[in-house]
This record gives C-alpha cells, structure tokens and sequence, in this order.
C-alpha cells in the first residue's frame, strides 16, 4: 500500500536502493533465519549503507514496528524496494510470510503480514516511520487467515506515470467459487496511489481457472508497464503441479490491474509440454524490452524458471524460458534452454533443479534493445562439482543471442565466484538482478567461512566473463557487519 506522500522532498540525491539519499546505492542483506532476542528464525535485514556509512539492523524489535519477534516468523522471506512516500529516499517492504496474527482472541498460524520501513537521509531503520499490515489491513476488503503467507512474495516500483505500486503474494489464499472453497488456490493483493485490490483466478479476463493448490502469487515479478504472477501448481490439463503465469498491466480498468494474458506449456509456441511436478513460474524475472520502432520500453522480457522440468529420462533436470510481451498481451517465445540444449555448458542431470531461480536485466533501457545488453542468470541449486554433492551453480546465458549456448558461462564457488563450493551449498537458491549487478545469495552455505551466510554482487560483465573488475563479498563477521546470523544471502 502506497504510503502517504511527504510534506518535503529531503533526499535529493536520492538513486535506485539508496535509503538515505545521497546519491550511493545500498545493499540489502536478509536473513529470515535469524534469531532475534532468542526467538529463533524470527528473522531480520541488515542494510550496509554505501560509502562507508555504517550497517543497521531492522527486525521485529525496531522501534515503531508493530509485532515482536517470534519463532518461525521468517522476517525477511522475502523484501523489495521502491520510494513509497515520494520522498526522494528509498523504502523497504520485506515479508513476513510466518507471522501468526490474533484476530478476535484466535491465533491465525502463518498469516503473514508485511512491513514498510521508510528511508531517511539519516539512514533506515532505528528512526524510521514504520507501517505494518495484515492482510485485512492492507486490503480492507480482503480477511486475515490461518496459512495464507500474505507477504511470500513482493514486488514494488513505479509506474510508467512515477506512481508507486506493491504487489504482494498471498499463494495461501484460500478462494471460494459457487460455494467450493480450493485451498491454496492462492490470490494477490495489489496497490497502486489510491487502489488497493485482490486479485485471484476468479477475477474477470484473469488466466487460469481455480483450483486447489495453484499457489497463484507464489512468485512475482514487474516492470514499469508490467507485472506477472506465477502459480506453480497450477494444474495443466490432468497434469498437476505443471503450473502457469499470469501477466498484467499496470493500467487500472474497473479499479484493478488488467489482465493480458497467461502462459503454460500448453501455451502456442512455448517450448515443451505440461507435466506433473515441472513447477513452471516457480520463479520468474521482468526487465524492459524497447523495439526499434519504439522510443521507450514499450514491452518486456519475461523468464520463466521450471526446476521441475524432466529431460528425457533425467527427473527434475530443469530448464527455463524467456518471453517477449508487448502492450496488445501478444508473446514471442524467444528463447528456451535446458542442459541438453545444444552447446549449454554441462550437461542436464537428474535434480539439478535448472530455473529454481532466475534473474533477468537489460543493462541499459535507454537504448533499442540488444543482445549485447541483455543478461540472463540461472540457478541450479542441485548443481554437483567433481567434489561436492548439490554445491550449486549460476549459469549466465545472453537470451536473444541466437544460439543461447554461444556464449553461456557458468559460475561456482571458487570458479567464478569467491569461496569454495561445499556439499549441500544449493548456490543458486537466491538471486536477484540490477541493471550493473547480479546479487547471488549463498544463505546455506556449509564453508566453515560463511557458515551464516553470503552474498555476492557481480557487476554482469564480470559474470559472462568480459571483465575481471571483482566481487564484493558480504558475510558476517567482516566489513562491518556483525559475526551473527543464520542464512545471511537470502533473496526471495
């Protein structure tokens, strides 16, 4: 829910991820497995403001926030930013997917709820205004219920007209239709400037049809234009679990966002076909497209991550698709891959969960689109090295080069990354794209050196390999972060 617009502007040298406005951009660290005073995965973020200017912690036990930490909250599941209060400093949503919410006296389990922590040009955190929310808060004319995880997902930006939007994910969601209540059909509540609305499959030209177990809202990804929800179990045909995504336009019709299309593998011209279990948009990632007709990015890139997919005999191998969308809701399949997919470096194995995470950017929207500029981060978290068992890997692909395996490069722990891969790491589980960086998360690393936890930020060409410019390594215990934590690196 966007928040109220302040007074006065006061961060005016405010850029993308800079919380107190100065012109830096800062890093978000979450760890939804911490302990906080005791409780154990309560959960928290810590925010290392950039230029040397300090580290704060926020949790539960922030002042002004409106819950205390408890066990199993998992603050931190998952968080993004955006300038909610046009203030020039950027703010942080992060999701709170495990909190248990009394309503009337009643322990709700696993409601969730979401908070939103404002920016300040003296930093985040510990003299923040704070805003928390159920699910009934945040959209009055929804309800807060028992293990609905309102706050799994988020995403947050503005639009194309500078309006903030927040879009939440509520894959717990149960939905009624005609009397039949579908469990885990799953919804969305979404927020743009004066509307705030649910939206689940039951809603008018929304793809799909209710069922039990869709998870719809599961994973979310946006752009100014844009903004699609994916629903991993969404039954194909007889297939369960085949799973389906659903994409949106920002344009408000009948005070909601209006729907352009969905996709499955069912759908024309998507490579592959539905099965049980494949998880398509699982995870999926949104970056602006600009045709050479077209002065601004009138469409996007849409990646679609299937950790579930089987090649061939191979059970839960992987792979992933990249699609074009434009304005109209028409689509281009631009690109699939998975480990057979000639040239792709390595070579697809059973569980190596291809598409578990995917991260997609154009390196710079003021131009027609390239291929050059386009960058493509996949995670296979089952990934095994010649010495340790699900270590993990990156695979970084350039999608509209025409082969995709022309120029593909994958990146573990001591090759490409810092570190050492260890058994059981699962890199690859957590990534998250900017325009200059790639964020890889490694929160369940077993190195004895970051046992609590690491991430790492990547400039993209350092990534596919064309420069050598170094990592920046964050991890408990160094660059003035605190030797505490759990699953430092988490990015949901």
């Amino acid at each position: 829910m966007a928040s109220p617009r302040a007074a006065a502007a006061t961060c005016t040298a405010g850029t993308a991820n800079d919380f107190n406005g100065d012109g830096l951009g800062d890093v978000v660290l979450a760890d939804p497995d911490a302990a906080v005073n005791g409780a154990k995965k309560a959960g928290l973020v810590r925010v290392v403001l950039g230029g040397g200017k300090g580290v704060s912690e926020i949790s539960q036990a922030t002042a002004g926030m409106s819950a205390t930490p408890e066990a199993g909250d998992g603050f931190g599941t998952s968080y993004d930013t955006y300038d909610a209060d046009g203030d020039g400093c950027t703010d942080l949503v992060v999701g709170t997917p495990f909190e248990d919410v009394v309503t009337n006296g009643v322990d709700l389990v696993d409601a969730g709820a979401i908070y939103v922590i404002h920016g300040t040009p003296t930093g985040i955190g510990a003299g923040s205004a704070i805003v928390g929310y159920t699910q009934a808060a945040f959209d009055t004319n929804s309800s807060t219920e028992a293990y609905d995880w309102f706050g799994f997902a988020l995403k947050a930006g503005a639009n194309a007209s500078g309006a903030p939007y927040l879009v939440v994910g509520v894959p717990g969601e149960n939905v009624t239709v005609d009397g039949t209540t579908y469990g885990d059909a799953g919804c969305i509540e979404y927020s743009q400037g004066a509307t705030t609305t649910g939206v689940s499959e039951k809603d008018p030209g929304v793809p799909g049809e209710v069922e039990g177990n869709d998870k719809f809202g599961y994973s979310l990804a946006g752009t100014n234009r844009y903004f699609a929800v994916g629903s991993p179990g969404e039954a194909i045909g007889d297939e369960a679990f085949a799973g389906g995504v659903s994409i949106f336009s920002h344009t408000l019709s009948n005070g909601m966002p209006t729907p352009l299309m969905g996709l499955d593998q069912d759908s024309t011209g998507i490579a592959g076909t539905p099965e049980a279990g494949d998880g398509f948009g699982t995870s999926i990632s949104m970056t602006g497209y600009r045709p050479s007709d077209q002065t601004y990015n009138s469409d996007v890139l849409l990646a679609i991550g299937m950790p579930g997919e089987d090649v061939g005999t191979l059970a839960d191998a992987g792979g992933i698709a990249v699609v074009r969308v434009q304005p109209s809701g028409a689509y281009t399949q631009v690109t699939a891959a998975d480990g057979s997919t000639a040239d792709v470096e390595g070579d697809a194995v059973a569980g190596d969960f291809m598409g578990q995470r995917v991260a997609i950017t154009n390196t710079d929207t003021n131009v027609v689109t390239v291929s050059a500029n386009v960058r493509l981060a996949v995670g296979e978290p089952g990934k095994d090295t010649a010495k340790a068992k699900d270590a993990g890997a990156v695979h970084i692909f350039r999608p509209l080069d025409a082969a995709i395996g022309a120029a593909d490069r994958s990146l573990i722990r001591g090759s490409g990354l810092p570190g050492t891969a260890t058994a059981r790491d699962y890199t690859g589980i957590a990534l998250k794209a900017g325009s200059t960086y790639l964020y890889v998360g490694v929160p369940y690393s077993k190195a004895s050196d970051t046992s609590k936890g690491v991430l790492y930020v990547v400039p993209w060409t350092d990534a596919d390999g064309t420069t050598s410019t170094g990592t920046t390594t964050y991890q408990p215990g160094s660059g003035g972060l605190p030797d505490a934590g759990a699953a430092l690196g988490a990015i949901g």
